[in-house]
């Protein structure tokens, strides 16, 4: 639906064309994703809560108004031809169907001479307001409202479209904790990441998703990278080498000093690649949209013609008529729908790559994908899922595998590494009597107690 946002600012180019309330920019600001569109980066933290909550609401208001004119137009039809009254006629029908007209009518309205004053004269909203209000001046009072009704209806479900995107999207660069454990005076404090400084000290659990980039401080530690690279094998990192937001603790408490801004870490840059990803326009969408400079000033002058040039040739000309007939031409040649159709498709396609984990860094790279023909990828935790399992243990006796396999189980649960729990979950809780002292997990070589 168009904008009804009263404290909204045009924002414009230097040329004066408006920037921010083309049909493509008003759909992704009502579905909220403004973000995703901004060529510069601005901190999604603002949109990770509540946004569900609203979901529902945000909804109902915006076929509200549609909702308003197709239950009136519904009325005024039955009345008009199955139930006719007395009353319903003149003035009275002519208001009945204007306050039906009103409620998607009035943003459209609103918006062509906003645009109008700022020099965009030929936008997708001029033409439909051309259209409707024609259809009035000649008495086809239903299909103005009808038309217009049916475009808002349009706009509302591009918009809940772009909105499943965004989520899509979302849900998978989500990744960042909005909390850390940060220490001061040796003393833990739970703070928002945003706000935590270079230098500051950062306590992580095992199992603990850390949220800013940093250099390890601990003796060593293996962190889970899958969120970055795509690897589900532990890595192992020492004192002193680079760990990054996004990286998941997996055995003991570490702790980390902090490198990089919660804005800058190398995760808040995978998030900014796709949140630019509809500023990398595909060939297709910058040729539609400078084909719609041009072809838009023409379908107007070609109404206009339709309507007038008749005049010259038929002599049953009748001005009412060929008005009908041009504004019918308006209405199906108006190019919002191709100049729309176009980079929706390329941002549903980014949010349904999103959807199953896959980035892609703008509808650019669509088209490339689109003429591959051959695939060269990493088998584990793409192929495969990457997690370890035991397939087979051979022993010498059976007397041998009762007596190791409850050492080697008691062992391997003290520690929280993925082979040792590949082992653990094979042997079941064969160790589970067997009472271990002095146990320790020694990163990079094994266990021993």
């Amino acid at each position: 639906m168009a904008r009804t946002d009263k404290h909204h600012t045009h924002t414009y180019d230097a040329q004066g064309r408006m920037t921010c309330c083309a049909l493509e920019n008003k759909i992704y600001d009502n579905a909220g994703a403004n973000d995703i569109i901004q060529d510069e980066y601005h901190s999604h933290d603002h949109q990770k809560h509540g946004s569900h909550d609203h979901d529902g609401v945000s909804i109902i208001k915006a076929f509200l108004p549609g909702v308003i004119s197709f239950v009136l137009l519904l009325t005024a039809i039955y009345i008009d031809n199955y139930n006719k009254s007395e009353w319903f006629t003149g003035w009275v029908r002519i208001a009945w169907y204007a306050v039906a007209y009103i409620p998607v009518g009035y943003p459209v309205i609103k918006e062509a001479i906003v645009s109008i004053s700022k020099g965009e004269i030929f936008s997708e909203f001029f033409l439909m307001c051309i259209a409707t209000i024609g259809a009035f001046a000649i008495g086809e009072y239903p299909e103005g409202v009808a038309v217009m009704l049916f475009y808002a209806v349009g706009e509302v479900f591009q918009t809940m479209a772009v909105k499943s995107a965004r989520t899509n999207i979302k849900s998978l660069l989500d990744q960042r904790p909005d909390e850390v454990t940060v220490l001061e005076d040796n003393r833990p404090q739970r703070v928002k990441a945003q706000n935590v400084k270079i230098g500051e000290i950062i306590q992580l659990k095992p199992g603990e998703k850390l949220g800013l980039d940093g250099i390890l401080l601990s003796d060593i530690a293996s962190f889970n990278t899958a969120a970055l690279t795509g690897e589900s094998t532990p890595d192992t990192k020492k004192k002193g080498e680079t760990v990054l937001a996004g990286m998941i603790n997996l055995n003991t408490v570490s702790q980390v000093k902090v490198t990089t801004e919660y804005t800058d870490s190398k995760l808040s840059k995978i998030l900014e690649l796709v949140q630019s990803a509809t500023s990398k326009k595909a060939p297709t969408e910058l040729f539609i949209r400078k084909f719609a400079k041009i072809y838009t000033p023409i379908v107007v002058f070609l109404a206009v013609a339709l309507c007038f040039v008749p005049y010259f040739f038929d002599a049953g000309y009748r001005f009412s008529e060929w008005l009908y007939r041009a504004l019918i031409f308006l209405v199906i040649s108006c190019p919002c729908a191709l100049v729309i159709s176009i980079p929706l498709a390329y941002f549903g396609g980014i949010g349904a790559a999103s959807k199953n984990g896959i980035l892609i860094k703008g509808s650019n790279f669509l088209d490339v994908l689109a003429d591959i023909r051959h695939i060269i990828l990493d088998k584990t935790g793409t192929v495969t899922e990457g997690v370890f399992k035991v397939q087979e243990v051979v022993f010498n006796s059976k007397e041998d595998e009762n007596q190791l396999l409850p050492m080697v189980d008691a062992l391997e649960r003290m520690s929280t590494h993925p082979i040792a729990t590949a082992i653990h979950h094979y042997s079941g809780n064969a160790g589970k009597d067997i009472k271990l002292e002095n146990a320790e997990d020694i990163a990079g070589y094994g266990l021993k107690a």
